[in-house]
């Protein structure tokens, strides 16, 4: 684990810090090919710059976001803002489906939306793959 990540993930509660630290885990074993940094204050996955998958304190709880996860077509994500974003939010490590989660990541590899690009096109997402 990056230096700047396992900073972020020991900055917080006991109970956050081990599902930040879960999440970081399963996703990092199942995207392999993705770069991940601090990016906006959290921890974010890219595939060719692009963002696809990361994870935030929110007050009450860990938001698990996918870029691209509206479009994944899964119950139990939420859609998140106005693009094509969508959620999973966990209160205990114990929440995370380790199954769906996966799923999901294999999703993000395939069902990509530009964010890279958004600013230079205006706001306008492009269906990558």
């Amino acid at each position: 684990m990056k230096s700047e990540i396992q900073t972020y993930n020991n900055s917080q509660t006991a109970e956050d810090k081990e599902i930040c630290d879960l999440l970081y885990n399963i996703i990092d074993k199942n995207l392999t090919e993705a770069e991940n940094k601090i990016w906006h204050a959290h921890p974010v996955w890219f595939l060719d710059e692009n963002p696809i998958v990361g994870y935030s304190k929110l007050k009450g709880s860990v938001r698990l976001l996918f870029w691209s996860g509206q479009s994944f077509e899964e119950e139990k994500l939420q859609n998140e803002g106005s693009f094509k974003a969508a959620e999973m939010r966990y209160t205990n490590v114990d929440q995370i489906n380790e199954e769906d989660l996966k799923r999901w990541l294999g999703k993000s590899i395939k069902i990509q939306w530009d964010y890279k690009n958004i600013v230079k096109r205006k706001g306008v997402l492009l269906r990558l793959k």
